[in-house]
């Protein structure tokens, strides 16, 4: 069946049409390509192959439901023909990336006011996410036919299996039930397909893979996996926390936030935008959230200062989930940073010795969005690089989701 996946950022769509089947391997990309920098000025639309664009131009956008609505218009001009999409009529299936799922869905869902309403009752967690999924889910609402199937799929689903002592936070937990505060974990549709990618290469039954996989771009996370099991994961009960990333600061001490509020005159939201968007890479190099700039300027303090917090936070969380899991058998890495900036890769590595996984620099530095190992031969524990493909993992997840409700 094809299946045409969106995938809503803070200020884009990702979208790929899938060719996929219900059953255990992943669906074949048929088109795929995103509309950026929506609600600002240059907003470009794009063509992807291999996560490069063949084909840009510049266009206003509005907001997502705008967004949703140009590419459905898209389509049905039959601008897709030549990948086998003459109109929205070719489509069997539209699934949609949703961030937080909260308690409320242990699996893919089938779109319906009901579901639409758990997912808005979940917007004063995830914000920046939530919202421009539902605009995403409305404007294809009212552009596709009835009898379409939608399926939402989300990110915390994969989360569901960490325990309690890993999931709960240390205040009353009466309280803490009362307002459904937990680790929820997001990023779990990237990490699940490292997960089943990596059991496919090293032809493992999923029942047996205990992996690190590390999900590494504007926003980064971190999983431990046991048994093919997320049960643990850095992000918690929002996507700020854990790692350092782009714009967000990660871990930091709580009380930060009260002496924000008191030394900066900000209020308890300003904190949080503050926190979400003008902090991470970005605050600390004074440069770029992008590491490819700042590759170019490492001879800037600042900027050296940034790269090496990151990565210093990376490997303090790798060593954590290996001590969490008791070993394991990889560290598999995916997202654009993971994928595609092996100095910060090497950063890293370079000193995993001690846990058996002894980087290749050489081997390295030729992985550059494409599978590859970069640890050496006989390295105990192995470092894998996988490009995550979101967008098939949602596919899949739709198309077996679909099957199992018949």
């Amino acid at each position: 069946m094809n299946i045409l996946t969106l995938n809503a950022g803070s200020n884009s769509l990702k979208f790929e049409i899938v060719a996929a089947e219900p059953g255990d391997g992943f669906g074949a990309s048929l088109l795929t390509g995103a509309y950026d920098n929506i609600g600002k000025e240059h907003a470009t639309f794009s063509l992807l192959e291999n996560k490069e664009a063949f084909h840009t131009e510049e266009t206003e956008i509005r907001d997502h439901g705008h967004a949703t609505e140009l590419l459905f218009d898209w389509i049905e001009r039959g601008n897709a023909a030549d990948r086998r999409i003459r109109n929205l009529r070719d489509l069997e299936c539209i699934a949609h990336r949703v961030v937080h799922g909260g308690d409320s869905f242990d699996g893919p869902a089938r779109i319906t006011e009901e579901v639409i309403h758990r997912i808005e009752a979940l917007e004063e967690i995830a914000p920046l996410h939530n919202r421009s999924a539902l605009e995403v889910i409305r404007a294809a609402q009212a552009k596709v036919p009835s009898d379409l199937p939608t399926i939402a799929v989300f990110d915390t689903v994969f989360h569901r299996s960490i325990p309690d002592e890993a999931a709960f936070y240390p205040i009353p937990i009466d309280l803490a039930r009362r307002h459904k505060i937990r680790r929820y974990g997001f990023h779990g549709i990237s990490h699940r397909y490292l997960m089943l990618r990596y059991s496919e290469i090293a032809n493992r039954s999923v029942q047996h893979v205990d992996l690190v996989t590390l999900h590494l771009e504007g926003g980064s996370s971190a999983t431990a996996i046991r048994r093919g099991q997320s049960i643990d994961t850095s992000m918690g009960f929002t996507p700020l926390e854990g790692l350092m990333m782009g714009t967000r600061s990660g871990d930091i001490d709580p009380a930060l936030v009260a002496y924000l509020i008191r030394k900066e005159n900000m209020d308890a939201k300003s904190v949080e935008e503050f926190l979400n968007k003008k902090c991470g890479l970005l605050a600390v190099s004074k440069v770029s959230a992008d590491t490819r700039e700042l590759e170019k300027r490492l001879s800037d303090k600042s900027v050296e200062l940034a790269v090496s917090m990151f990565c210093y936070r990376v490997r303090k969380y790798v060593g954590a989930y290996l001590a969490a899991l008791g070993g394991a058998e990889a560290i598999v890495v995916g997202g654009g940073i993971g994928e595609n900036t092996p100095f910060m890769r090497e950063r890293i590595f370079r000193e995993f010795d001690w846990c058996g996984a002894i980087l290749d620099s050489a081997q390295n530095r030729t992985i550059i969005d494409r599978e590859g190992k970069i640890t050496t031969p006989e390295s105990p524990l192995p470092i894998w690089v996988i490009p995550t493909q979101e967008g098939l993992m949602m596919a899949k997840e739709a198309a077996d989701g679909m099957a199992q409700s018949g």
